[in-house]
């Protein structure tokens, strides 16, 4: 379990390095292709791979902060740091990225302007194309290992890893917004109409848009406190039945304070008439067995409880 903490660790930053350096060469030449040919749409997909950029060293700053280790002022740890540079990713996307481009082309449609030398602009595109999708594979070949049997969309809302899903939605609204570039640019060319370049333009403002919003949903989801998935907090209450001291563990609450950080809270009812030193032995074999098998659990808190005290407190937050 450890190695692969580890080995998820190590793909979420491969995949993250890809992107930025992906995303630095095509930032390039789209600006230059813009300055040389005046395409609205080509400026704002330069503004795109710009933001995607910045984007990446904000979800490896993430990555870094969250990695810190639980101090005295924040005694959970440091884990939600890479969830909130997400969100912040996301809002980005939304305010420059898809901000940027809606005001660019909509002030091409107003007042268009034919594009000139626009065989620079289809070279441009093509080496983009080269360069995001190779940034898409790796990041969507690092998903696929993630998600394991889920679907794409189920594995989305249950991931409590944001950096890889991230990387791949933002390349994947990069790859469409060079498609509706071309479509926009060739249409602008054949048909004599610079105002469609500027409708590309405002159509990849929407490409974008719809992105970010999705991803906000998502990290925002992570930011508040997701709980683990099922199979763990199973495993967690397995672990703590097989203990002969505990008659029943009768649930537990879980939240996730970074992707590989999990704090538990324990209802357990002990066998009757323990004496304080033996019930204290027995949290501390939990704890350890627990450590062992899934060190992402992290911190555990053990409270004992009748099984109907439980179960009315979990009705309250069943009902809530």
């Amino acid at each position: 379990m450890a190695s692969r903490s580890a080995a998820a660790h190590a793909g979420s930053r491969k995949v993250i390095y890809a992107a930025i350096l992906g995303n630095l060469l095509i930032a390039a030449t789209k600006f230059i292709a813009a300055l040389f040919t005046g395409s609205s749409a080509m400026l704002s997909e330069g503004v795109h791979s710009l933001v995607d950029t910045g984007n990446g060293g904000l979800l490896l700053y993430g990555l870094r902060r969250a990695a810190k280790p639980a101090d005295t002022s924040h005694p959970l740890g440091h884990g939600r740091e890479l969830y909130f540079w997400s969100f912040v990713v996301a809002l980005l996307v939304f305010a420059v990225g898809a901000g940027v481009s809606f005001y660019e082309g909509l002030m091409h449609i107003l007042e268009p302007e034919p594009v000139e030398n626009p065989l620079i602009n289809y070279v441009v595109l093509g080496f983009a194309m080269l360069f995001e999708g190779t940034s898409w594979y790796i990041a969507l070949k690092e998903f696929r290992q993630a998600k394991g049997d889920l679907g794409y969309v189920e594995a989305v809302r249950e991931s409590k890893d944001p950096s890889v899903f991230t990387v791949l939605f933002e390349d994947t609204a990069a790859l469409l917004g060079l498609i509706v570039a071309f479509i926009g640019i060739s249409a602008a060319q054949l048909l004599n109409m610079p105002e469609l370049d500027g409708v590309a333009s405002v159509a990849i403002s929407i490409i974008l848009a719809a992105t970010a919003i999705f991803l906000a949903r998502e990290t925002k989801g992570l930011l508040m406190g997701e709980a683990a998935l099922p199979e763990v907090e199973q495993q967690i209450l397995d672990i703590a039945n097989r203990d002969p001291a505990v008659q029943t563990a009768n649930g537990v609450l879980t939240v996730h304070m970074g992707p590989r950080q999990i704090v538990a809270g324990l209802s357990v009812e002990f066998e009757d008439h323990m004496p304080a030193p033996e019930i204290e032995a027995c949290v501390q074999r939990i704890e350890t067995a627990l450590r062992t098998a899934n060190p992402d659990i992290v911190t555990l808190f053990v409270k004992p409880q009748t099984t109907g005290t439980w179960e009315s407190r979990r009705k309250i937050i069943e009902a809530g």
